[in-house]
């Protein structure tokens, strides 16, 4: 499976999109938000095993 990767621009857009949508959720819905967006990417991704990689590196230098 070939992975392809957003661009610098790419990303900037995202972070920025996801920022927005925790404000949206607001402090009290913030983690259910980000845990509903997980699990929506997941499926998306259809690759658990990608998935928990995801995690794994997501997890390092918190």
């Amino acid at each position: 499976m070939s992975q392809q990767a957003l661009t610098i621009d790419g990303l900037e857009t995202v972070y920025d999109a996801l920022a927005t949508a925790i404000d949206q959720a607001g402090a009290d819905k913030a983690q259910l938000f980000l845990v509903k967006l997980a699990l929506l990417n997941a499926n998306a991704l259809a690759d658990e095993h990608l998935f928990q990689q995801q995690i794994t590196a997501a997890l390092q230098d918190l």
